[in-house]
C-alpha cells in the first residue's frame, strides 16, 4: 500500500444522491446529499462478522467500559470508503458517523459529536467551554480556522485571578482557590463557534444534530472508565455543587461508578433548547441567567457553605460573545507537504509549525523507530533528540510571544516573521547533535519592548477528526480545561475553568508584563492544535488530520504524530500509537511509559548520554488521526485512535 499516493475521491457504490421534494425535509438544507444506505456502516464487526451497534450493550459493544489500563495493545488502522469520524469516546464517534451517513458534512457531524462529548466526557469538554476547529472545504480548497475560545468578563483586570478585590494590593486570593471560585469561569464560546461553522459548511438542519445526545441523556448511557475515575477523583470539589451531586452521585452521596447507567435530564433539556433556538440558548434567556447565577455563587451548596469568590461575568458578557474566523498558521514542510494548524490565541499551531520548520533542516528519515510494528516501535535516540530540541526552541518563543493577538501583537511582522525559513534555519543551527541545550532562549526579533515569560500549565481537552463524503475535513479540539472544569454545574453541563490558562500574575520574575495576562474581553492562550496536512505546497490534496488533548503537552503529541507519518512513513494508527515524546522549554524530556511491553532502557540511556533529564511516566494524550490513502487500488480514509483513551474509529466500508 502506498499511503502517500492521492487520488480524487469517487462516489462509492451504495452512496446515492437525493433531492429535497415538496419543500424539503425539516432535516435537509441541501438538495444534493450523499446518503449511505449500507446498514453496516457506523457499526463495529463482531467475532462472527456481523455489525454491532455502538451503545447497544450487545457482545462486542465498544461503548462497554474497559479497565483504565493506561494503554491498550493491538490497535490497527481502520479503513472507510467515503467518510470517517474519530473521537475519544465510542458514543460520540457514533453520533458523528450517523450524521455523515445521513449525508451531513464534517461541520454537521462536529456539532453532533460535541453534543455527546459534553454528556459522556464532561471531564474533558462541555457545551459551555471553548473549541478550535480547522476546516477544509473541498469545493473551494480553502482552510479556515474557527475560534470559539472563551473570553474574560469585561470587568476582569490583570489581577482577576490573584485578588478578590482587584484594585487592592493587600487583597487575599479568590476562595477557595482561583479554579474552584467563579473567577476561573470564562464567557463560553464553543457552541457559537460550532454554529458559525455549521451555517457556512453544513448540509443538514441544525435541529437534526442533537438527537443522539438527547436520547443518551434521557434514556441513559453506561459510564465510561475515564468518567467514573474523574467523578471519584474530583468528589470533594464536586460536593460543593448541588447540581453536580444530583448528576454524578447517588442519593446517599456515593459517587457513580464506571459501568453504571447514568441519565442527565437537565442536559437533555439544554440540548432541546439548543436544538430549537441555536447557540443563543446559552447566551440569552433562562439558561444564560442560570449560568450567571451559578458563576456568581458566593458560597458552596455543602453543609459548611464554603465561601467562594464569585465571577464578575454578566448577561451582557454572554450576549456580546462572538466566535471568530481566523487565518490558519500554515507553511510548507520539506517542499513536499503543506501543514496548517491553529492560529492565536492558540500557541499550539505556531509552535508545531515552527518545530517542523526547524526539523526540516535535519534528515529525520535516517532515524526511524526500530521494529515499527502496530505499536509504533521504539523511537530512535537521535530522532527523539532532534524533535525534543526543536520543541524546546518552539516553546521558548511560545512562552514569550504568543497570546491573544487581538490584545498583544506578535513580534516583528507577526506570524510571517516567526515562521520565516531563514529564522528557523538559524534556530536549527542552535541544536547540537551530541548535547541537549536544556533550556532554550526565545528568538530575538529586534523588538525594543521587554516581554515577560509565561509558563502557565494547561490541562484537560478532547480532540476529534472528521472527513465526509464530499471531501471536507474537520479537525477539532474542545475543552473544559481541568478535569471537571470549575466544578460549577448548571442545567446539566459543567462550566469551565478556562481563565486559569491566563497568567495569574501579570508580571514575570523580572517584573516584565507577560503577553498572556488577564484583560477584559481577552482570550486566554491555549495550546490546542487541530492540524491538517496536504500533499504539495498548498491546500488541495488532503493527506492528514490530527490533534490531541493534553493541555500544555499537546504540541509534543501532535508533533511526534506528524513526524511519524511524514518522515517515518507510519500509517495513521502507528503514528498515533507510537510512544509519545518531546519537551517543553525545560531540561526534562518526556518519554511516555504507558506501553509497558516496550523496552525503552536503551532509548533512555542514549538520551541521558546527550544530557537529557528523562520523565518516563505514563502520559495522557488522546490523539486522533485520519489519513487519505490508496488501498487495494482505491482511495480510502485510514483512521487511528489513541490506545490511551476509550475512543473508536467509525465510518462506512471495512472496519
Amino acid at each position: 500500500m502506498n499511503k502517500k499516493s492521492l487520488l480524487m475521491l469517487t462516489p462509492i457504490a451504495f452512496a446515492v444522491l437525493v433531492s429535497a421534494c415538496g419543500g424539503g425535509s425539516d432535516n435537509i438544507v441541501s438538495s444534493d446529499l450523499i446518503v449511505d444506505t449500507n446498514p453496516n456502516s457506523c457499526t463495529v464487526a463482531s467475532s462472527n462478522g456481523t455489525g454491532v451497534v455502538v451503545g447497544s450493550g450487545l457482545p462486542g459493544d465498544p461503548a462497554a467500559p474497559e479497565a483504565a489500563s493506561g494503554y491498550r495493545l493491538g490497535y490497527k488502522a481502520k479503513y472507510s470508503n467515503s467518510y470517517m469520524v474519530v473521537a475519544n469516546t465510542p458514543l460520540a464517534s457514533k453520533a458523528g458517523c450517523e450524521v455523515l451517513r445521513a449525508g451531513g458534512t464534517a461541520a454537521d457531524a462536529a456539532v453532533a459529536v460535541q453534543a455527546v462529548l459534553g454528556l459522556v466526557e464532561p471531564q474533558s469538554s462541555t457545551l459551555a467551554g471553548s473549541a478550535f476547529m480547522l476546516y477544509y472545504d473541498a469545493a473551494t480548497k480553502k482552510v479556515t480556522a474557527y475560534d470559539g475560545r472563551e473570553t474574560a468578563p469585561a470587568a476582569a483586570g490583570n489581577y482577576y485571578l490573584m485578588r478578590q478585590d482587584q484594585a487592592d494590593e493587600s487583597s487575599t486570593a479568590p476562595l477557595p482557590n482561583a479554579r474552584r471560585s467563579g473567577r476561573s469561569i470564562g464567557v463560553p464560546g464553543a457552541m457559537r463557534m460550532f454554529e458559525m461553522a455549521q451555517k457556512e459548511h453544513g448540509k443538514l438542519q441544525w435541529n437534526a444534530l442533537f438527537d443522539d445526545g438527547i436520547s443518551l441523556a434521557s434514556k441513559g448511557f453506561v459510564i465510561p472508565a475515564r468518567l467514573g475515575s474523574a467523578i471519584a477523583s474530583n468528589a470533594s470539589n464536586l460536593a460543593l455543587d448541588g447540581n453536580a451531586m444530583e448528576i454524578f452521585f447517588h442519593p446517599d452521596g456515593s459517587p457513580r461508578k464506571s459501568g453504571e447507567t447514568m441519565t442527565n435530564a437537565p442536559y437533555a433539556k439544554t440540548l432541546e433548547a439548543l436544538k430549537a433556538r441555536g447557540a443563543n440558548a446559552l447566551h440569552e434567556g433562562e439558561i444564560a441567567q442560570a449560568i450567571i447565577a451559578k458563576a456568581q455563587q458566593s458560597v458552596g451548596d455543602d453543609a459548611a457553605k464554603t465561601p467562594m469568590t464569585p465571577s464578575l461575568m454578566t448577561m451582557a458578557d454572554l450576549a456580546a460573545y462572538q466566535p471568530k474566523k481566523r487565518d490558519p498558521v500554515c507553511t510548507t514542510y520539506r517542499d513536499e507537504y503543506y501543514v496548517c494548524s491553529m492560529s492565536p490565541p492558540s500557541s499550539g499551531g505556531i509552535a508545531i509549525v515552527q518545530a517542523l520548520g526547524i526539523l526540516e533542516n535535519f534528515e529525520l528519515k535516517k532515524y526511524p523507530p526500530a521494529n515499527a510494528t502496530v505499536e509504533g516501535g521504539i523511537p530512535d535516540v537521535m530522532g527523539v533528540h532532534l524533535v525534543s530540541e526543536a520543541s524546546r526552541l518552539a516553546y521558548a518563543d511560545r512562552d514569550k510571544y504568543v497570546a491573544d493577538t487581538d490584545f498583544v501583537p506578535l513580534p516583528a511582522n507577526g506570524v510571517s516573521s516567526m515562521l520565516n525559513k531563514d529564522y528557523l534555519k538559524a534556530r536549527a543551527n542552535l541544536i547540537s547533535l551530541d548535547q541537549s541545550m536544556g533550556v532554550a532562549t526565545a528568538g530575538d526579533f529586534g523588538t525594543a519592548r521587554n516581554q515577560g515569560i509565561d509558563t502557565t500549565v494547561e490541562y484537560g481537552t478532547t480532540h476529534f477528526s472528521i472527513t465526509d463524503a464530499y471531501g471536507n475535513v474537520a479537525s477539532v479540539t474542545s475543552t473544559v480545561e481541568g478535569s471537571m472544569g470549575s466544578y460549577h454545574m448548571v442545567e446539566g453541563f459543567l462550566l469551565s475553568n478556562q481563565l486559569t490558562d491566563f497568567s495569574a500574575n501579570p508580571l514575570d520574575a523580572n517584573g516584565d508584563l507577560v503577553a498572556n495576562r488577564v484583560e477584559g474581553g481577552k482570550r486566554p492562550r491555549s495550546t490546542m492544535a487541530p492540524t491538517l496536512v496536504f500533499k504539495g505546497t498548498e491546500p488541495g490534496e488532503f493527506l492528514m488530520a490530527t490533534g490531541s488533548p493534553g493541555g500544555g503537552t499537546i504540541i509534543q503529541y501532535v508533533l511526534k504524530t506528524v513526524v511519524g507519518a511524514l518522515d517515518w512513513d507510519m500509517d495513521a494508527q502507528m503514528a498515533t500509537s507510537m510512544v509519545d515524546f518531546g519537551a517543553t522549554n525545560s531540561r526534562t524530556t518526556n518519554i511516555d511509559g504507558a506501553n509497558t511491553t516496550l523496552d525503552l532502557t536503551g532509548l533512555i540511556a542514549g538520551l541521558q548520554a546527550k544530557g537529557h533529564t528523562i520523565n518516563n511516566g505514563a502520559q495522557s494524550s488522546g490523539i486522533s488521526t485520519i489519513m487519505r490513502v490508496t488501498r487495494d487500488g482505491k482511495t480510502q480514509w485510514e483512521g487511528g485512535v489513541d490506545p490511551r483513551r476509550e475512543g473508536i474509529v467509525l465510518g462506512d466500508g471495512s472496519q
